[in-house]
């Protein structure tokens, strides 16, 4: 997503946030609508049928999510609006940072979690999850950096750029744990993925780690300052997450029936190839209750 150099180790973060919302832009002009399904709109609970859904994501992480000047844009918002109109139910995206969103929809502030979320065992003893999607864990570097990648163990010896509350974070936090006396791994988490980037531009960190199509993103919008070092580790599902409640409940079915809805007629391809991201098409949906499926 960092797209102009200035001077050798910095960007201007305005340039470069101008140019990838003008991407965006482009990319979200011509964004797939679903269609209403009586039989999926029934399961929506009564309760939330005359609501306006809050939904929080975090949109900082293009080509998922992101930001083009006050519209939200990306193949998760695209899915969601979609979703929406397939359920005939209101949304509301909320543009929050991601290590809030999981403590919001147990407060109850947000009925759906919709933000490129690994659905980790870990996370499914707070929310239900509806997987839709799948992505691996990549890294990329300065383009003219020498470092290797293979695993999370190359992390060792390294300093390491990530966004707060994610995966990411605690892999790389936990493998630091392993790490060596000699080679002791440094961890700098951020609050939003801009944040982690521009960190790797300026050479405070060595690596980026995150998401696969995202670090591939990353990669291609840096005009050659970035490339990817290494190979897509860790592939697991992403949920759209709601609360455990019996009303959250509820909700993450009618989500499931939609996203299968959308699977069969062609809606949900057509917004992955719209956005470059199908080789992280999942077959069908499904909700997972503390790994199991519901």
């Amino acid at each position: 997503m960092l797209r102009i150099i200035r001077a050798r180790h910095a960007f201007v973060a305005t340039a470069i946030m101008s140019l990838v919302l003008g991407s965006s832009l482009v990319a979200g002009a011509a964004s797939t609508t679903g269609t209403y399904n009586a039989a999926d709109a029934k399961l929506v609970p009564s309760s939330l049928k005359s609501m306006t859904l809050q939904v929080a994501t975090d949109a900082t992480y293009p080509p998922d999510e992101s930001m083009d000047g006050t519209t939200m844009v990306g193949f998760d918002v695209d899915l969601m609006k979609a979703i929406a109109k397939t359920l005939d139910i209101k949304v509301n995206e909320n543009n929050v940072t991601f290590d809030s969103i999981l403590a919001g929809i147990k407060g109850g502030k947000y009925e759906i979690g919709n933000s490129s979320f690994t659905d980790t065992k870990a996370r499914e003893k707070q929310v239900y999850f509806v997987d839709y999607f799948q992505a691996g864990e990549a890294v990329y570097a300065k383009a003219d950096s020498y470092v290797k990648f293979s695993g999370l163990a190359s992390l060792c010896g390294l300093s390491v750029a990530v966004e707060t509350g994610t995966t990411e974070q605690s892999d790389a936090v936990n493998t630091a744990k392993t790490c060596p006396s000699s080679k002791k791994e440094t961890v700098l988490a951020y609050p939003t993925q801009t944040s982690a980037d521009l960190a790797v531009s300026s050479g405070r960190a060595q690596l980026g780690f995150l998401d696969s199509q995202v670090a591939g993103y990353v990669v291609s919008q840096s005009h050659g300052v970035f490339k990817l070092v290494g190979s897509a580790i860790e592939v697991a599902p992403y949920g759209i997450a709601t609360p455990k409640t019996t009303a959250g409940k509820g909700l993450a079915s009618a989500i499931e029936a939609a996203v299968k809805t959308l699977i069969a007629n062609g809606t949900y391809g057509a917004i992955l190839a719209h956005w470059g991201v199908t080789a992280g098409a999942l077959p069908t949906s499904k909700i997972v209750v503390d790994g199991a499926t519901s």
